[in-house]
């Protein structure tokens, strides 16, 4: 009986050892950054914004003139006009406001309708690899997150490599 125990325990034991975890790490911002797609996402989200500008610009100007006028012929006004006329002034401003507003969550929702597909690429790169390599875990290593990582379990040049991205050379 005792030795049947001891078959299973040193069984149980054995089978806790194979079924370990091996943990990847890797810097997706830096690939992020030096892959090819990346310099065309930046400049497709730079001409949306400065699309966005020249609206802006053009609302901003119409606000300055209309502040221009008001100056100009404020003390030839009755009240009700004044009155009128800050009110319009008011509106004004406060569509300005909401359209700078609107602007930036506009601008991040394009960036982030750009990136999807190189996350998409990249994800499927990370995939492999750690399919590859047998990984169980990948975990990024940007940002504080980490005291120490062994550089033998990052993965990073892995994933590089896999999507083709030439890591740029040091000038001595």
């Amino acid at each position: 009986m005792k030795s049947k125990i001891t078959i299973l325990f040193i069984t149980f034991l054995s089978t806790i050892s194979l079924a370990q975890t091996k943990v990847g790490t890797i810097n997706s911002d830096y690939i992020m950054s030096l892959m090819p797609e990346s310099q065309i996402v930046y400049n497709r989200a730079k001409a949306y914004g400065a699309k966005l500008d020249s609206l802006f610009d053009i609302k901003a100007q119409n606000f300055k003139t209309k502040v221009d006028a008001f100056r100009k012929s404020e003390k030839e006004m009755d009240e009700a006009l004044k009155k009128t006329k800050v009110s319009e002034i008011s509106a004004l401003e406060l569509d300005i406001k909401k359209y700078k507003d609107n602007g930036n969550k506009l601008m991040q929702l394009k960036q982030d309708e750009l990136m999807r597909p190189l996350y998409k690429k990249l994800g499927d790169a990370i995939n492999q690899v750690a399919k590859e390599q047998g990984y169980t875990q990948v975990l990024t290593s940007t940002g504080n997150q980490f005291v120490y990582i062994d550089e033998k379990f990052d993965i990073t040049k892995l994933v590089m490599n896999k999507l083709g991205v030439k890591e740029p050379e040091v000038k001595k």
